[in-house]
């Protein structure tokens, strides 16, 4: 019987979760599974997309319905209800259940890279959806964060008060930026700190793994910063979401 599974967002081209899931679905004989990239103007949009595509058993969320998503779900899973935040979905007899797999991935991808690393401060760039998974892993990790946003009422700190006192930059730690800058399509793009405050004592995380090397990614390197980029994080979330889908 034919499954259908695929990534909602605003912008999906730039996802390797097709290929990802392409090949598996072909290693693995499943000849009647198929996954797709569905970019929505808007959220509203499901809804037209469920109705014209009944063969759909999970959808991967990404910026920016991780939260606006959860409206439309029938149920939601204690861990993504805790973080506010859904990245994949279940849909079995017409309802659909939220999970939220990015923060245990962060948490398997960083804990592993920090491991016996000085690492007790970390600065979380972005407060949407994958922040709030972060944040949560973070917890877990025993790693303190303080939260940079454009609006002041998000974070405590914004971009502007960084220009202004760049210590919060200087004291971390740990550097993990969450916002879609410098996500293809937009690669020229990047978070506005000052770079010259990074050092070789720094680790900078960035969730974005295409392209592989960021802008962000690239001017923390030229610092001597240690780099990491969301790759090894998408592949583990992958494989979570998978586990959620065929249980």
């Amino acid at each position: 019987m034919e499954k259908k599974f695929g990534l909602i967002g605003a912008t999906v081209s730039h996802s390797f979760s097709k290929s990802y899931f392409d090949e598996k679905f072909f290693r693995e004989g499943l000849r009647d599974y198929h996954y797709d990239l569905y970019s929505l103007a808007n959220i509203e949009g499901l809804k037209k997309l469920l109705d014209e595509n009944p063969e759909l058993a999970g959808l991967n969320v990404t910026i920016p319905y991780k939260e606006q998503v959860i409206k439309f779900l029938s149920d939601i899973d204690a861990d993504a209800r805790s973080i506010g935040a859904v990245n994949v979905i279940k849909i079995q007899n017409g309802k659909l259940t939220g999970y939220n797999t990015d923060s245990d991935a962060f948490y398997e991808s960083l804990g592993k890279w920090i491991e016996g690393k000085n690492v007790s401060k970390a600065l979380i760039l972005g407060t949407g959806g994958s922040s709030k998974a972060v944040q949560q892993a973070l917890k877990k990790l025993s790693v303190s964060f303080e939260l940079v946003s454009r609006e002041k009422s998000k974070g405590q700190h914004t971009y502007e008060s960084l220009e202004k006192d760049g210590s919060p930059i200087s004291e971390a730690d740990l550097i993990i930026n969450t916002s879609p800058l410098g996500m293809s399509p937009n690669t020229n793009t990047y978070p506005p700190i000052d770079y010259e405050l990074l050092t070789s004592d720094h680790y900078v995380y960035d969730l974005i793994y295409n392209p592989a090397r960021t802008v962000f990614l690239q001017k923390s390197e030229m610092r001597n910063a240690h780099i990491k980029n969301g790759l090894e994080m998408l592949h583990i979330q992958a494989e979570k979401a998978w586990a959620i889908w065929n249980n």
